[in-house]
C-alpha cells in the first residue's frame, strides 16, 4: 500500500531571516517530479511516513520543518522564543526561499490537515509556481472551523471538555480558550507552560483516538515536542492564521487550471466534511473524495491507499 521507508538523500538548513533557520530534506529521485510536503499542526514537524505515500522512483520529495518546530531553530518549546516572526506569510515566504534554493521552475503541493490551509495560500499566492495539488483532511482555519475544534466538538466528548476547560483558571472557562492557552504557554514559568501543553494535547487526544485504529504520535510523549507544538497552534489560532475570515475561497479563482485533489474522511470530527464540500463548491475543477470509514487522521490503511492512488494518478498529469 504505502512505498518503502526511504533515507532523505540531501538535507540542510536554510536562513530565512528574522533570525530563523528552517530545516529541509530530500528524498526519492534527485531527477523526479518535485512534490512539497506541507505538514500539519501548525507545529507538527515533517514525519517520515509522509513521504511514502509518493513513488520514489517518479518524485523528487521535498519536506521542510515550518518555523519554531522539528529541527527548525529557534525551537518554540525554547522560553524566551518570540513567535512574532512565525506567521502564515512568513511560511509563504519560506516555501518559495525553498524553491529557489533548490532550483525548481513548479513542483506538486501536498498539505494535510493545517497544511491545507499553508498549500491554498501559497498556491493562491503563487499559482504560476504550482504544478497541482493534493490535499487531505480539508482546513481553511476560518474563525467557525477554529470555534469548532475548541468549543462546537466539546459535545461528543464532554468529560474531556471539561477537563479542558477546568485547567484554566475559573474566571476565563466560558470566554476565548484559544486565547487562555495562548497566555498560558507564553508563560516564562515551566510548571504553567508544561502544564498547559499537556492539557492541550490530552484534548487534542480525545478527538483523534475517537478512530480506534488511529494512534498518538510517538513524538507525544516529548515534553519539548508538546510545548513547541501547543504555542505554536495557540499563536496561529489566536491570530486566525493571519487571514481574513473568507480570503481562501475569495481567492480561489486564482487556481483555475491547476489539478486538484481533495482527499477527506467522512468520519472526521475534528474537520468536519463540510469544509471540504465548501471548497469544492467555490472550486468545480477540484476533485473531491470522501473516503467513507476515515477519520482525520492520514495514517490509517483507507486513507493511506486513497492517497497512494492519488499521488500515482498525479504522474500522469505532472511535468518536470
Amino acid at each position: 500500500m504505502l512505498y518503502p521507508e526511504i533515507i532523505p538523500y540531501d538535507q540542510g538548513l536554510l536562513e530565512v531571516g528574522d533570525g530563523q533557520r528552517i530545516f529541509w530534506m530530500q528524498s526519492g529521485n534527485p531527477q523526479g517530479m518535485p512534490v512539497v510536503i506541507l505538514h500539519g499542526g501548525p507545529g507538527s514537524g515533517s514525519s517520515a511516513g509522509a513521504r511514502r505515500y509518493f513513488d520514489p522512483q517518479y518524485y523528487r520529495i521535498i519536506q521542510f520543518d515550518q518555523r519554531g518546530c522539528g529541527d527548525s531553530f529557534p525551537h518554540a518549546s525554547e522560553p524566551s522564543i518570540d513567535l512574532s516572526a512565525n506567521t502564515t506569510w512568513h511560511s509563504v515566504a519560506d516555501i518559495e526561499r525553498l524553491r529557489l534554493l533548490l532550483g525548481i521552475e513548479r513542483w506538486i503541493v501536498f498539505g494535510n490537515s493545517w497544511g491545507c490551509t499553508l498549500a491554498l495560500v501559497y498556491a493562491e499566492t503563487h499559482p504560476e509556481r504550482v504544478d497541482s495539488m493534493l490535499l487531505v483532511g480539508i482546513t481553511m482555519t476560518r474563525q467557525s472551523e477554529i470555534d469548532w475544534l475548541y468549543r462546537g466538538l466539546g459535545r461528543f466528548f464532554p468529560e474531556e471538555w471539561s477537563r479542558f476547560r477546568a485547567a484554566v483558571p475559573e474566571e476565563a472557562r466560558d470566554g476565548d480558550l484559544v486565547a487562555v492557552y495562548y497566555r498560558l504557554l507564553i508563560d516564562p514559568d515551566p510548571a504553567v507552560h508544561a502544564r498547559a501543553a499537556g492539557d492541550w494535547h490530552e484534548w487534542e487526544a480525545a478527538s483523534i483516538l475517537v478512530d480506534p485504529r488511529a494512534t498518538l504520535s510517538a513524538r507525544w510523549s516529548d515534553p519539548r515536542y508538546l510545548t513547541a507544538r501547543a504555542r505554536i497552534i495557540t499563536h496561529y489560532f489566536h491570530h486566525r492564521a493571519w487571514l481574513e475570515d473568507r480570503q481562501i475561497l475569495r481567492d480561489i479563482h486564482r487556481l483555475a487550471g491547476i489539478p486538484c485533489t481533495m482527499i477527506h474522511g467522512r468520519l472526521d470530527l475534528e474537520a468536519p466534511v463540510v469544509t471540504a464540500w465548501e471548497l469544492s463548491q467555490a472550486w468545480p475543477a477540484a476533485q473531491l473524495v470522501i473516503v467513507p470509514n476515515a477519520a482525520h487522521s492520514p495514517a490509517t490503511a483507507e486513507m493511506a491507499a486513497v492517497i497512494v492512488e492519488a499521488a500515482d494518478a498525479l504522474r500522469v498529469l505532472g511535468t518536470k
